[in-house]
């Protein structure tokens, strides 16, 4: 049985599993860091603290450190339009407005607003000192920015710039390798450099259409839109996918195989899969942790767009994530550029 045409085969297809480490570490290990990754993230931490505005007016301070003491709560006071804003974009989970009635503003569809007004509220009435209700009116608001969809637009559009310019510049370079194609070129006057900013640059070409796909189907079927400007949001487009085709180039440089090159890829877009707030917000993870996450490529273009399009930032105010995901991209094709292999 041993020299049997199906024991010698199956035997050969075991020894490419084991001698590639790449194919070792998704179908063993990849399992094993999803669940530890998800399992930090969503772990049991019992409820936060609930972030509550009260809006500046009569009676303001006296209910803010009515509010302030409660557990569960934090409290602060803040101007109209501050109020607004932070309401709006989900930084605070309610807006209490001092009074009588007094008037709570929140998302109805947050499960943490619905929370946050039954805590003030207790925290209201015991105030008033009396077994009776205080009067109280509920105005109750769905605007677009604080929802859930307004957060991951922003992080799929970062993740799709990733995912092109990492498997479009890496596995062509590494096909061409593989056929002897880079061989070929090696023998022409083309530069090194040429070559490689080709790649990079090629991915600009189909770049808008990608973004105004997604981000014109989310405002057509969820009506998300760009509070900042679009000028803005392409400006950060084009420099996510320079970085990342460099990235990719940086990834592909010494890849023999398609195979070696498809572990490589993964092993890099890994930690920014689970780690840089696309599906979730990344201030779930330690403290610890946070310097490491936000140093990631796709942390800073993901903050970058959501601040344009959500908040509606300009460009100026956002130095320090333009500036990680610009460092990122040329470091990454001037150490490609000086360990490219041709062969």
């Amino acid at each position: 049985m041993r020299d049997h045409p199906l024991v010698q085969l199956t035997l050969a297809r075991m020894r490419e599993f084991y001698r590639e480490p790449e194919a070792i570490f998704w179908v063993f290990g990849f399992p094993i860091v999803l669940a530890f990754a998800l399992g930090i993230a969503f772990r049991n931490r019992g409820p936060g603290e609930l972030r509550v505005a009260v809006l500046r007016g009569a009676g303001d301070s006296v209910l803010a450190a009515a509010l302030a003491r409660a557990p569960g709560l934090t409290a602060a006071l803040l101007d109209s339009s501050e109020a607004r804003l932070q309401l709006r974009t989900g930084r605070v989970a309610l807006l209490v407005v001092p009074g009588d009635p007094v008037v709570y503003r929140y998302d109805s569809t947050r499960t943490e607003s619905r929370l946050a007004r039954l805590e003030a509220d207790a925290v209201v009435q015991r105030a008033r000192g009396r077994s009776d209700p205080a009067r109280v009116t509920d105005q109750r608001v769905t605007e677009p920015g604080s929802r859930y969809i307004d957060f991951l637009i922003p992080g799929l559009l970062g993740m799709n710039l990733m995912g092109s310019g990492l498997w479009g510049v890496g596995f062509s370079v590494v096909q061409a390798r593989t056929k002897k194609l880079l061989k070929r070129f090696m023998a022409t006057p083309m530069r090194r450099s040429h070559y490689l900013l080709s790649f990079i640059l090629s991915r600009l070409v189909f770049l808008f259409l990608e973004v105004a796909a997604l981000v014109g189907f989310g405002w057509w079927m969820f009506h998300v839109g760009v509070r900042g400007s679009f000028a803005a949001v392409a400006a950060i487009t084009v420099l996510g996918a320079l970085s990342f085709a460099g990235l990719g180039m940086l990834v592909a440089s010494r890849a023999r195989t398609v195979e070696a090159v498809s572990g490589l890829m993964n092993l890099v877009m890994l930690p920014m899969w689970i780690l840089s707030g696309t599906f979730f917000s990344y201030a779930r993870f330690p403290d610890a942790m946070q310097p490491l996450v936000k140093a990631l490529p796709l942390t800073a273009l993901n903050d970058a767009l959501r601040a344009v399009m959500i908040d509606g930032s300009r460009l100026g105010e956002l130095g320090a994530p333009l500036g990680i995901v610009t460092a990122w991209g040329l470091v990454s094709f001037v150490v490609a550029l000086q360990i490219f292999r041709w062969r």
